[in-house]
């Protein structure tokens, strides 16, 4: 045991704090001499942590970005492709923890996380300007049991597939599978993860724009003369009302049908006025994903791009530059069994969708 390195802790005097940006060589020396993979360089958003105890080092720890894909984390929060990519940055990884030698004591791994997990979410916003919900790692089963993250009462979800990382994407064959746990920083993390419509304060970056009363409005009119591909027999909301809330629900960043259908739901009594939303028992009625998607599959896309061309005609005259970038529509699948694609125009300065082209290509 060296001199500094006592046989008792008292874990009350334990403090975590960030590295130092003195302190910055120091940190990746101790990291690459004693941590099995070595030190990890500081690549977007990363944060180091230092624990001392009386003054002395004592444990290192880094988070970092999330993997970009892992089974058993995405099944578990039960998000789809389009919204993990989007939400990824609510998500940090535990990427590196080392109790530096001699300091190996009972309970002192766990306090340290424990630590650690009280601070990082303010200081992760801090310094990056958005917030954490939810934390992750990956345990080598070969080296270790994740003893450490089990008694900080982190979830053990299962093993991950093997592969890794690299340019460009991921390894071809797998490796060793790593033991996967995760911890919430808060308790309706899972939610704010999966659910289709993220509240504005976790937005990260996405281009939206807010609706105003006078969009609202006259959206529905530039739809009004769009022949309405349904049986007049059970039409229960306007089609120039459906369209108005997709487009609307799609120039607020909103992404497929259950987004738009959640964004519609979250509209006030007076937006839902503004659409022209239909009454029913004293309470304005917004269209479900079913309808939203039944609309968009069926509408003529001719007439659609062309009351859309109409619209940013009159709202859309405020950027220089256009960026296009198309999708594939899931379970959107024509008479001929051809799957319908949507090409968009939006505007950098005012992130306003010009115009959307809909199409089934050759087979």
């Amino acid at each position: 045991m060296t001199a500094g390195a006592p046989h008792d802790v008292n874990l009350g005097e334990l403090e975590v704090r960030l590295v130092e940006r003195a302190e910055e060589a120091r940190h990746q020396a101790l990291m690459q001499a004693h941590h099995y993979l070595g030190a990890l360089p500081k690549i977007g958003e990363t944060l180091w942590y230092v624990a001392i105890y009386r003054g002395a080092w004592v444990a290192l720890l880094t988070f970092s970005a999330a993997a970009w894909k892992c089974g058993v984390r995405d099944q578990w929060i039960g998000w789809d492709g389009r919204r993990q990519y989007a939400r990824l940055k609510l998500i940090a990884n535990n990427s590196r923890f080392l109790i530096l030698p001699d300091w190996h004591r009972s309970n002192l791994g766990s306090k340290t996380l424990s630590l650690c997990q009280k601070r990082l979410p303010a200081d992760w916003r801090q310094r990056f300007g958005h917030p954490l919900v939810l934390l992750e790692t990956f345990v080598d089963p070969q080296r270790f049991h994740g003893t450490v993250y089990r008694a900080a009462n982190w979830l053990y979800l299962g093993q991950s597939l093997g592969y890794r990382r690299v340019r460009g994407g991921y390894s071809g064959t797998p490796r060793a599978p790593k033991q996967v746990f995760v911890t919430a920083l808060q308790a309706d993390a899972r939610v704010i993860l999966a659910q289709p419509v993220l509240p504005p304060s976790y937005h990260i970056g996405a281009p939206t724009m807010r609706l105003q009363a006078e969009h609202m409005r006259s959206l529905p009119e530039w739809f009004a003369d769009i022949p309405d591909p349904r049986q007049a027999q059970g039409r229960r909301h306007r089609l120039a009302v459906v369209l108005a809330i997709a487009a609307g629900a799609t120039l607020c960043g909103m992404r497929g049908y259950q987004a738009m259908a959640g964004w519609a739901k979250s509209l006030g009594p007076k937006a839902r006025a503004r659409f022209g939303c239909r009454r029913k028992d004293g309470a304005y009625v917004v269209p479900s994903e079913s309808i939203i998607r039944d609309v968009l599959i069926r509408v003529d896309p001719e007439a659609l791009d062309r009351a859309l061309h109409q619209w940013n005609a009159r709202h859309g005259d405020v950027d220089q530059t256009l960026a296009i970038d198309g999708k594939t529509m899931r379970n959107a699948i024509d008479g001929e069994g051809r799957q319908t694609h949507v090409m968009g125009v939006v505007g950098h300065t005012s992130k306003t969708c010009y115009t959307q082209k809909k199409s089934a290509p050759w087979r």
